[in-house]
């Protein structure tokens, strides 16, 4: 099995249990904080709903001119908005990796940032920090964030206390 095919399988997999999840939040809690220096929940989810997004580009350029004062995060107004975003970001990402040789994958993939490269590795160890890793770590978050809410959590690795089987 390719790299690529291994990695959007996975990336498959891992997105019904985010799709469960970013279902299950009400558009009422998105100005929701745990902690001042905490991102919303709306914008934590939006977040979470990007990072997939990060896969085309890491397959599709060599490199990528980051500047932190031109990105603007995109952020949901809704609860529709949060899946739509979600669901183009998927589809890209798994669009992206159909095909892709492991001699593609094990290209190194560069982030620049004011002239210094702030990433310089393999496309295929890119992809699992900023996209896999990244998504894991944030829907983590996302799911602390809808328990102090009171949000039903679904199963994602197995039962959940909310949901059973």
């Amino acid at each position: 099995m390719r790299i690529a095919e291994a990695m959007a399988q996975e990336m498959a997999q891992e997105a019904k249990g985010t799709r469960r999840l970013l279902e299950r939040l009400p558009a009422d809690l998105f100005g929701w904080k745990p902690h001042e220096k905490s991102m919303s929940l709306g914008h934590l989810a939006s977040h979470l709903a990007d990072c997939l997004g990060y896969a085309s580009p890491i397959i599709t350029m060599d490199e990528l001119q980051f500047n932190p004062e031109e990105y603007k995060p995109v952020i949901a107004e809704s609860a529709t908005g949060l899946l739509q975003m979600f669901d183009k970001n998927l589809e890209e990402a798994l669009g992206a990796l159909d095909g892709v040789s492991d001699q593609h994958m094990m290209k190194n993939w560069k982030m620049v940032m004011g002239g210094k490269p702030i990433i310089d590795l393999p496309r295929y160890a890119v992809l699992r920090s900023m996209v896999l890793n990244h998504h894991y770590h944030h829907r983590g978050q996302l799911a602390v964030y809808a328990r102090m809410n009171n949000v039903p959590l679904p199963a994602i690795y197995g039962p959940s206390a909310d949901e059973r089987g």
